[in-house]
């Protein structure tokens, strides 16, 4: 029997998934999140984040080992991803001190901590990696699209093998493979410039009025449980609290448009997001594409697996869609990184690929 964790230490959220294996098995998955905004709340604080989560794991907190990987390098709580690792290892060390600790780079590979200090790009935003790795598992022709509170990874897997082209944040927003926008957190003037309004376009104001959480309060896509980051304003998380917030994007209020108008923004809006999902699955469907012999199904995961992978994707054009929810249960699905790299390390530890058979 292997006990396992694996951390997705995220800027804005960091989510912990406890496995334990029996007989080169899965027999026991158990997720967890906390909405842990860095640069507001304090990077000194992280630790206690993954105590606290690791508590409501596992107790005592005794596992053979703990997987690592990051997205929180990127914020600006850091002035440098060099800085974010460096720290995001140390809090890491401090809380699981005495435990073996894995980190996880862009190839899917487990290296150890004083190897990933010395090459920091190495494992940066390499959260990608797990889910890609975790899903090749079990499938070996497919696009990923992992649609997250944030940003959306577009991961694509050949012959059992993930086949990203871009290794960095930067080389993957140049080819496709990360669109930043999200569930919850994207501004909306980062999806639209201008909305249609009265017969009129009207532009959008920059400031950060609305999110994309607001967006799909309003269409129902999300409930107010799921909407689990802070809003624009510190205001509550009803219709018509996310409402006053869409209808400042065009500097109105909710007594100068009806409740039809700021649904039809709403409805705008959320068809322009999913558009900037299937520019970016064309672009990496169309690179993999000759080198796959068969119909390429897409896998979808992460909070807007349904509303916005499963509806971009099928927009697009694409007929074989999988739920990885599932296929591997919601939890995986939920936090794919996370679990992508507890299995990764339950498989190195047992010495053989873990099977999926989760409880």
């Amino acid at each position: 029997m292997v006990e396992v964790i694996g951390l997705d230490i995220g800027g804005a959220n960091t989510k912990l998934a406890f496995l334990r294996t029996e007989g080169n098995a899965v027999r026991t998955l158990r997720t967890f999140t906390e909405y842990f905004p860095i640069w507001r709340r304090g990077k000194e604080n992280l630790p206690g984040v993954l105590r606290r989560l690791s508590e409501e794991a596992v107790s005592p907190v005794r596992v053979d080992g703990v997987g690592v990987t990051m997205t929180a390098e990127l914020s600006d709580a850091y002035q440098t991803k060099r800085e974010g690792v460096n720290h995001i290892l140390d809090c890491v060390e401090e809380v699981y001190g005495g435990t073996r600790i894995y980190v996880l780079d862009v190839d899917a590979n487990l290296i150890e901590v004083e190897e990933a200090r010395k090459e920091p790009m190495r494992v940066a935003a390499a959260n990608w990696a797990a889910t890609g790795w975790m899903v090749s598992q079990v499938l070996k022709n497919c696009i990923v699209v992992d649609v997250g509170s944030t940003t959306t990874s577009i991961i694509p897997i050949i012959d059992g093998r993930v086949a990203a082209a871009g290794k960095t944040d930067l080389e993957k927003l140049m080819n496709g493979e990360l669109v930043y926008t999200g569930s919850l957190r994207t501004n909306v003037a980062a999806i639209v410039s201008s909305i249609p309004i009265r017969g009129r376009l009207a532009r959008v104001s920059s400031e950060l009025f609305a999110q994309s959480g607001d967006v799909h309060l309003i269409l129902g896509n999300i409930t107010e449980e799921e909407y689990t980051v802070d809003t624009a304003d510190g205001r509550g998380k009803t219709f018509l609290e996310a409402a006053a917030r869409l209808a400042r994007v065009v500097c109105a209020d909710i007594e100068m448009l009806t409740e039809e108008e700021i649904v039809g923004i709403a409805e705008y809006v959320y068809e322009r997001q999913l558009q900037q999902i299937i520019d970016g699955l064309r672009d990496v469907y169309r690179r993999v594409e000759p080198r796959s012999r068969e119909d390429l199904p897409i896998v979808v995961t992460g909070l807007g697996r349904k509303f916005l992978a499963e509806k971009a994707a099928r927009k697009a054009g694409f007929r074989k869609i999988i739920d990885l929810g599932e296929l591997l249960g919601v939890g995986a699905a939920l936090v794919s990184p996370s679990v992508g790299v507890a299995l990764r390390v339950a498989s190195e530890m047992e010495g053989e690929i873990v099977r999926w058979r989760p409880s």
